[in-house]
């Protein structure tokens, strides 16, 4: 039986408010990793990886653009999405994933990224297209996903070729590190969550967004060419000042 009743899913296009939700997480991160950045090039001394100020932000930045991956996700389900046009979709994420572990094996070679946020994404859009039609079942689903690395370790899970599923015994060297599990719990609640909305209150995203608040929805529809972007820039902006000051 379908998860979504299409007969009251909304015909929208495109739901600004969820845009400008995604918008907010990308602001949110550009000054994180700008704050990074400041740290990596020793013009501040925090301590990124430890200080609790800095990886709770981490946790509730990967946790906002999984949510809204995971709505956007019963978004297209609802809207009859190919998948055709999924498998490109996901392509562009699965390739720029590769250019983030060229790109940070270049700056980081000890500690280079192989299991970042977009290699997690790539992994679970494919789970969450697969599970979108389990309806309810997704709220329990995504509880056990977040609880089941607290309850389950193995040193089989500690080395670079099988971490990426998340039962490790300690964190692996890297600089970015988005396991499937528990992440996959984040996504499939986003996708839980979209599905419950548009089916029961979908004018909570189909309403009408506030000017104030409309860069931050165009920010959110080019979310993965600015996560591209913003890095190289900063890091480029920041040598040149150092270069000249």
């Amino acid at each position: 039986m379908p998860a979504v009743n299409e007969t009251t899913a909304p015909i929208a296009s495109r739901y600004d408010r969820l845009d400008a939700l995604r918008g907010v997480a990308i602001v949110w991160m550009a000054v994180f990793h700008f704050c990074f950045d400041l740290a990596h090039f020793r013009l501040i001394e925090q301590n990124f990886y430890r200080d609790p100020f800095w990886t709770t932000q981490r946790t509730v930045i990967v946790s906002l653009f999984l949510f809204c991956a995971g709505f956007g996700q019963a978004i297209a389900v609802t809207q009859g999405q190919t998948w055709r046009r999924f498998w490109r979709r996901w392509a562009q994420v699965a390739g720029c994933a590769v250019l983030v572990s060229i790109g940070s094996y270049l700056m980081f070679p000890r500690s280079y990224i192989y299991f970042g946020v977009l290699h997690g994404i790539a992994v679970m859009l494919v789970v969450t297209r697969f599970t979108a039609r389990m309806g309810p079942w997704l709220w329990p689903l995504g509880l056990l996903a977040v609880l089941l690395p607290r309850l389950v370790q193995h040193s089989f899970f500690d080395t670079r070729w099988t971490s990426w599923v998340g039962l490790v015994t300690r964190k692996p060297v890297t600089e970015d590190y988005v396991p499937l599990l528990p992440w996959l719990g984040v996504m499939w609640w986003g996708l839980a969550a979209g599905l419950w909305v548009l089916r029961n209150r979908p004018h909570w995203v189909g309403g009408i967004l506030p000017g104030a608040f409309r860069p931050l929805a165009l920010l959110g529809r080019w979310s993965l060419s600015f996560y591209m972007l913003h890095q190289p820039v900063l890091i480029g902006l920041l040598m040149l000042w150092m270069q000249l000051r």
